[in-house]
């Protein structure tokens, strides 16, 4: 299926591993001019790369830190002034630190709005001009399935991220018609973020090995299988698309069928 955004300009926020990576490509792979970020120059340079190769328009990879506002405004001016505009927008963030209520301080709940609901917030800001004058701007947030179901040993993310579905689901009507504005959930993918949890859980001894953990998140998906990042990043294009046109304020949950409200 053609989604119809081959020559558009995208960005896509925290986008050098993970959904976000996965998305950047996605996008490109539909023809996308697509600009990514990342706080990290290795990262960034290889991510760069991927996405190069994945499609046929222009890359912009971009060092920007999406917690500090200025970075995202700079990244935000710097994407238009190359690609003469932008079209579609998809935030993205790492995950904050896993862990029990008690075992968290105040000030990782300070970073963890900043990494998750913030940077949205900033991204959302800038970019809103842009895509009004687009005429098919779109903004798509990643957000986790922890928004519907807490995901155990998760309160900041849990707790946090709620605030973007609130976000969204605002958006959605403020920045209605000209832009329309989602949500994906997503629910376990093997990213280096799920990896690193699984091994947070090893090292507290909460599992005896990866491949317990790998098991124990598949066992209650009715798929009974983690997700590829890829599978994620395809429904962010889709979102992005003009096969989507009457979709907006939408939370859409990819997880295998985990949910189960």
């Amino acid at each position: 299926m053609d989604f119809g955004i081959a020559g558009d300009s995208a960005l896509v926020t925290a986008s050098s591993s993970g959904l976000g990576l996965a998305s950047a490509i996605a996008l490109a792979e539909e023809g996308a001019n697509v600009a990514i970020c990342s706080r990290d120059d290795a990262r960034l340079a290889a991510a760069e790369k991927r996405v190069d190769q994945a499609g046929r328009g222009d890359v912009l990879a971009v060092e920007a830190d999406i917690t500090d506002p200025d970075h995202v405004k700079a990244f935000v001016e710097q994407t238009v002034a190359e690609f003469g505009g932008l079209d579609h927008v998809v935030t993205s963030a790492g995950g904050p630190p896993s862990g029990p209520f008690l075992d968290t301080l105040e000030r990782d709940w300070y970073v963890a709005y900043d990494m998750l609901v913030m940077s949205a917030v900033w991204t959302a800001k800038a970019v809103q001009p842009h895509l009004e004058q687009s005429g098919a701007g779109t903004f798509v947030a990643i957000t986790s399935l922890s928004v519907r179901e807490p995901v155990e040993g998760l309160v900041l993310s849990n707790s946090v991220r709620k605030a973007v579905i609130g976000l969204v689901k605002t958006l959605s009507r403020e920045f209605a018609p000209e832009i329309r504005v989602n949500a994906v959930l997503p629910g376990a993918h093997e990213t280096a973020r799920f990896t690193e949890l699984i091994e947070q859980g090893v090292e507290r001894g909460d599992l005896a090995d990866y491949e317990e953990g790998l098991e124990n998140w598949a066992e209650d998906i009715p798929l009974n299988r983690i997700g590829d990042p890829r599978e994620l990043g395809d429904v962010v294009a889709f979102l992005s698309s003009e096969r989507s046109s009457y979709v907006t304020g939408v939370s859409l949950p990819i997880d295998g069928g985990k949910l189960r409200s």
